[in-house]
């Protein structure tokens, strides 16, 4: 069992019977099932990646995480609650928790005093990084009523919807070509594979821009955009494009970026594609970028074999990205939403 850190304490005012510790390897299988259990009555799937749970939990993604399972009796986790330092002055924080029907007014006990742990932890992170504050940023599925009402007692608000969109794609299935004036590329790698810094520098520019006019736009440094995204256990340096423009004059000039990752196989046995990010700089909007992004990574997805492209995008998106989406094929699975809470340092 790892030792506690000493910026986790104290535990959580947990009511009698309950104890918090530190996750172990030892837990992923628990955790992986009450994950699954959480996302399944929502989502309509039965599964989970289990390669991220593991990722998150002891693996390159758990640090930037400060996590703590809950457990009663026979020290098996019943509950899991993870806070991660997303980019300066962003937190989110994430909770699973076992719902005995019988024991519902435990649970929102419990749930409470995690959300209330993970708040100091939110606060712990702003000040190692020198902030005032920190904005802690919960997702609950937007018809979780349960997680809703825990979330409104820790003294979280409702701020976003956010639509989970998955268009399915055939084998051998043919997408138009690019409009004139636009070219889209890979980013370029070196001989042993690893990008070229140039190119992942204007893939976090275009992204950066992109997203300045969105209600809840930050600044997440080049480092900590670029580790972030390597956490992901689907992450592949092949699935980073670029989108550029002709001018009247001079050279090809960058105005877009998509980030994908893949997918864990469904119950079919097939693996997907997913658009982690799509960005198109303002300057260069309405000349078909985004539509040509989003037919290579389609094209993409039908040469590998996979068989769906998934993605989300906020429900008020300023630029209607998804009327876009709907064009094209991608249809609603369900809706998740933003709940947050400013942290102040101390």
């Amino acid at each position: 069992m790892p030792d506690a850190s000493p910026f986790q304490e104290p535990l959580p005012d947990l009511p009698p019977g309950w104890h918090g510790r530190i996750p172990g390897e030892e837990d992923l299988p628990t955790l992986v099932r009450l994950r699954a259990a959480d996302h399944a009555p929502f989502t309509g799937e039965a599964g989970v990646d289990a390669a991220a749970v593991r990722s998150e939990v002891v693996g390159q993604a758990s640090w930037t995480r400060r996590q703590l399972v809950v457990t009663r009796d026979d020290d098996r986790p019943v509950g899991w609650v993870s806070v991660q330092d997303r980019a300066a002055g962003r937190t989110t924080v994430s909770l699973w928790l076992e719902r005995d029907p019988d024991a519902l007014d435990d649970a929102a006990q419990v749930a409470v005093a995690l959300y209330a742990w993970a708040d100091g932890q939110g606060a712990a992170i702003a000040r190692l990084r020198g902030l005032e504050l920190t904005r802690m940023d919960a997702s609950p599925y937007a018809d979780d009523t349960v997680q809703r009402d825990w979330l409104e007692r820790a003294d979280y608000a409702c701020r976003r919807r956010w639509l989970h969109m998955t268009r399915p794609v055939a084998p051998h299935e043919t997408f138009p070509g690019v409009r004139e004036g636009v070219t889209v590329r890979r980013v370029t790698r070196h001989d042993n594979g690893v990008p070229v810094a140039q190119d992942l520098q204007i893939v976090h520019l275009m992204l950066e821009e992109s997203f300045q006019d969105h209600f809840n736009s930050y600044r997440e440094s080049f480092p900590e955009f670029v580790q972030r995204l390597r956490e992901d256990p689907g992450h592949r340096w092949d699935h980073w494009w670029l989108a550029f423009v002709s001018p009247e004059q001079g050279d090809d000039v960058p105005a877009g970026a998509i980030v994908c990752s893949v997918l864990a196989a469904d119950a079919t046995g097939a693996e997907g594609t997913y658009v982690d990010y799509i960005g198109v700089n303002r300057a260069a909007r309405g000349r078909g970028v985004a539509k040509g992004l989003l037919h290579t990574v389609l094209a993409d997805a039908s040469e590998r074999g996979r068989n769906r492209v998934g993605l989300e995008v906020d429900a008020d998106s300023p630029t209607s990205a998804d009327g876009l989406y709907r064009s094209m094929g991608w249809a609603t699975d369900y809706l998740t939403e933003s709940w947050f809470k400013d942290v102040v340092a101390g």
